[in-house]
């Protein structure tokens, strides 16, 4: 194939000006043969499978990485689900094994290992019971395992049990270690139609359906996006801004299969999907909330704002899939409020609130993202911001996910500050009227109408 002059600069600019890069290259592992009657048998095998699988990754990664001059922010695992892994041992607490995975996943040098999960949308299991018990002990002794929870689907319904225990799960997380501030609830996410290929964290997992291993690829770049927009101009109408975004991300997205394809054939690991996600980091201009205002929005939050996020939703999907055959994961635009540094300013000054976030988590890629919120926050409010993030998910047959920070001994207007891509935000205000009565019925909300596919 030959390349023109200028979509060779093109590239180059994208890469070293607009923040281009690929956000992540996640193997995917099965821990199914890694069930055992004892836990340090299970934990035993776990770590041996591991080392032996990804022993090669971040070697290869940063050897693609250097070799195309593609920046490769993160390298990352998600495994089978540890519910499933974890049920024949028959203990009480997975906390031995979250500490086993952790330990490998330090020893091969990847980022984050997501898969401390259970898939509850349509009840518990006792091992499910198990994991959620052990989420608060076990991400609080780790610094790299991430924990997933599927609590609803267009399918089954909204699983009410699971989000009144999911709810007391944060702030148990949250609690344990006041001194962190929320951070390990940074790892702890809650899904609706849970994806099973999804290469980003803290929502990777490596699904039933998946093959034994498998390389997904997460692509960036918000500041590529907002670069061709600002380059029309301000007459161009909202077709050809559009049309600007089809194009930019069919050659991000094309990046994202060159690379994901190599680092598959050098391992020797079937390549899965690509993830089409906009992803946002807190640099300047690596922000989707900045992508918005390059549309004509004053602020992020205005009127107009989930128009805006729905056009380039639905932008990026169209150009990513005639990029890839193998599109897959969330694909979408991401609202992370922390780590998007627009974002969580325009939140500081009211103009973006914990209601219109949530609108536009209809039309986005996933849901309410990395918010702050304060530390007396009651569980069943936690709770009914989870179950109105579930019920957008299942009537609109997409994924929706909820990954609330309550920090402990701070209100609403204070701030919170990770660094890193974990970022900054605006500890934002919650409805002080309680949800507790309707929480408290629990039982399971129906599928809708719509899951009556065929």
């Amino acid at each position: 194939m030959w390349l023109a002059a200028d979509e060779v600069l093109d590239t180059l600019r994208m890469i070293d000006s607009e923040h281009l890069d690929i956000r992540t290259v996640t193997l995917g592992i099965s821990l199914q043969d890694c069930a055992a009657p004892t836990m340090r048998s299970a934990c035993e095998r776990v770590v041996r499978k591991i080392l032996t699988v990804s022993r090669e990754l971040v070697r290869v990664v940063e050897q693609v990485s250097d070799e195309f001059g593609i920046p490769i922010v993160n390298k990352r695992i998600a495994v089978s689900p540890v519910a499933y892994v974890g049920a024949a041992t028959g203990e009480k607490s997975y906390v031995p094994l979250a500490c086993a995975i952790d330990r490998a996943a330090a020893e091969v040098g990847v980022d984050y290992i997501g898969g401390f999960s259970a898939l509850v949308h349509k009840g518990f299991k006792d091992s499910d019971r198990v994991l959620f018990d052990s989420i608060p002990e076990a991400l609080n002794a780790t610094e790299r395992v991430c924990s997933s929870l599927s609590l609803a689907s267009t399918r089954a319904g909204i699983n009410m049990d699971a989000v009144r225990r999911f709810g007391e799960i944060v702030l148990e997380t949250s609690f344990m270690r006041p001194e962190l501030l929320g951070l390990p609830c940074c790892r702890l996410v809650s899904f609706c139609n849970m994806a099973e290929d999804n290469p980003f964290i803290a929502g990777a997992l490596h699904g039933v359906g998946e093959s034994e291993t498998t390389i997904n690829v997460g692509i960036s770049g918000p500041g590529v996006v907002r670069s061709a927009i600002l380059r029309l101009g301000p007459t161009a109408d909202l077709g050809q801004v559009a049309e600007a975004i089809k194009r930019t991300a069919f050659k991000i997205t094309r990046m994202g299969e060159l690379v994901g394809r190599e680092v598959s054939r050098r391992l020797g690991v079937p390549f899965g999907i690509l993830d089409l996600s906009l992803a946002p980091t807190p640099a300047r201009g690596d922000s989707v909330a900045e992508v918005l205002e390059a549309m004509g929005l004053e602020r992020c939050g205005t009127h107009g704002t989930t128009a805006a996020l729905a056009l380039l939703n639905d932008a990026v999907k169209k150009g990513g899939a005639m990029a890839s055959s193998y599109v897959g994961g969330l694909s979408g635009a991401f609202i992370p409020l922390s780590e998007d540094e627009e974002m969580a300013r325009c939140a500081g000054t009211g103009a973006l609130t914990l209601d219109k976030l949530e609108a536009m988590t209809s039309v986005c890629s996933v849901g309410l993202d990395m918010i702050a919120i304060p530390g007396d926050t009651p569980a069943e409010t936690i709770a009914g911001i989870v179950a109105d993030e579930m019920a957008i998910g299942m009537v609109n047959n997409k994924t929706t996910a909820v990954r609330l920070l309550p920090i402990p001994g701070k209100k609403a207007g204070e701030e919170v500050s990770y660094g890193g891509l974990l970022g900054s935000a605006p500890i934002i205000p919650v409805n002080p009227s309680s949800s507790a009565g309707f929480i408290c019925r629990a039982g399971r909300i129906p599928a809708p109408l719509q899951a009556l596919r065929n």
